[in-house]
């Protein structure tokens, strides 16, 4: 189980020293996300992922939910109406429930790629000034001893908190 660590860093020479003694720690960059600015030159920084920057997992989540809902009403409604020789049973509404599943689930998480990540909406007016979000995915065990690391290294970098738990899914 991973958790999520959040610091706001001035600029991106910043971020680099942090991101550096991370990677030091032995932190595996694929557990490192950097997100900035529109227009900021990251360069060799981690850059934040579509997962990280939208709400696709939320979207996907939410769609999967409502689709799958919308299928089994749809398929009780098919089973009550079936007309005199057609024989419908359960099977019909799981089907129905599956495919309103997968269409919801997919359609939700197209649309939810264009939608900012709401979890990082306390973050916005500071990415706006130009300051520098950085995401860290840390081992539940090691969320004290990374924190302490880039409190005693970097005093500039504002820490902001954990996430209780990161998705499985990205």
């Amino acid at each position: 189980m991973r958790r999520r660590l959040y610091f706001l860093l001035p600029d991106t020479g910043h971020t680099r020293g942090v991101v550096n003694d991370l990677l030091l720690a032995r932190i595996e960059a694929r557990h490192i996300h950097v997100l900035a600015r529109d227009g900021t030159a990251l360069d060799d920084l981690p850059e934040a992922s579509l997962f990280q920057k939208s709400d696709f997992v939320h979207g996907v989540e939410q769609g999967l939910a409502l689709g799958g809902l919308t299928g089994a009403i749809v398929g009780v409604i098919m089973m009550a109406l079936a007309p005199r020789g057609v024989d419908l049973n359960g099977l019909a509404v799981l089907t129905m429930a599956l495919a309103g599943a997968v269409v919801g689930g997919w359609a939700s998480g197209m649309i939810a790629t264009d939608v900012p990540n709401t979890r990082l909406r306390r973050f916005k007016a500071a990415l706006e000034e130009g300051r520098v979000l950085l995401m860290v995915d840390v081992p539940k065990g090691r969320v004290d001893e990374i924190d302490a690391l880039v409190r005693s290294h970097h005093p500039e970098a504002g820490i902001h908190g954990t996430e209780p738990t990161i998705p499985a899914f990205p």
